[in-house]
């Protein structure tokens, strides 16, 4: 009996169950070693994709320039460089249950909204074992997934863009979203879950509608995205002009990567 007591706390399901908790809950494990790890790499930024390249070395000087020639964003560090004064809104934090043969296994699902009320907005969902690490996840794809925000006005054309240029509709699940022009002054016309988003966006007027089971906030707020996403799918007439396209990033400083690659390749 004394021999095998030992066993069962190391090898049972409860002596795994305590290890785990041990170890998750220790403020050494992930507390301090974890946040100096993450500190550490946040202030020296390795980038590992050409893009990441370019932009340390100051050869892209806008994020215009990445939006121009549809250049996938691989690191997130790009868009802090690029987008210092972004704020992030936790929307949602939902807890998810999985079924297994030992019980429920839980983890949590974050709705994180990012922007800069300017014209860039993004949106990262991040299911995690934790709260704060499923928040930071978030985060992260909501920086990996900032797209422009095309704004207009209604009626005359007085004063800096206040508005969407055009309806526009968004759908995810069973939830429409539809964004209606509004006049100067009547703010943003909203449930709560797509004004924060709105106001993150930089529209300052905006009438709304949504139909469906909206109470799902998720798909409420992907259907707000999708529906500021389809803002840039309009072409009016101020879009008529012909862009005169340059070379793209990649072929003007080939030179550049050639020479940053050969430089990985001697070590």
């Amino acid at each position: 009996m004394a021999d095998s007591a030992p066993a069962d706390s190391r090898g049972g399901r409860g002596g795994f169950g305590r290890g785990r908790g041990t170890r998750g809950r220790g403020g050494r494990g992930r507390g301090g070693r974890g946040r100096g790890r993450r500190d550490e790499g946040e202030q020296a930024w390795v980038p590992v994709t050409k893009l990441g390249r370019l932009v340390k070395d100051g050869k892209i000087k806008s994020i215009q320039q990445v939006y121009l020639f549809s250049l996938p964003i691989k690191e997130y560090q790009i868009i802090d460089v690029f987008l210092p004064k972004l704020k992030d809104e936790v929307m949602k934090i939902t807890p998810v249950q999985k079924q297994t043969r030992a019980g429920q296994r839980t983890r949590f699902k974050a709705f994180v909204a990012i922007g800069d009320s300017d014209g860039h907005v993004g949106l990262g969902v991040k299911c995690a074992k934790e709260v704060a690490t499923a928040i930071r996840g978030a985060i992260i794809l909501a920086k990996l997934s900032v797209i422009p925000v095309r704004r207009g006005y209604w009626g005359t054309r007085m004063g800096e863009p206040h508005t969407v240029p055009v309806k526009v509709t968004g759908k995810c699940g069973s939830v429409v979203c539809r964004l209606v022009p509004a006049p100067r002054g009547t703010g943003i016309v909203a449930a709560p879950t797509p004004k924060k988003f709105l106001a993150l966006a930089g529209i300052i007027d905006c009438y709304t509608t949504a139909r469906g089971s909206t109470k799902t906030l998720g798909n409420f707020v992907k259907a707000a995205f999708i529906a500021i996403a389809n803002t840039y799918s309009f072409l009016t007439p101020d879009l008529w002009a012909e862009t005169a396209l340059t070379k793209d990033p990649y072929q003007e400083f080939t030179d550049f990567l050639a020479k940053e690659a050969a430089k990985k390749s001697k070590y």
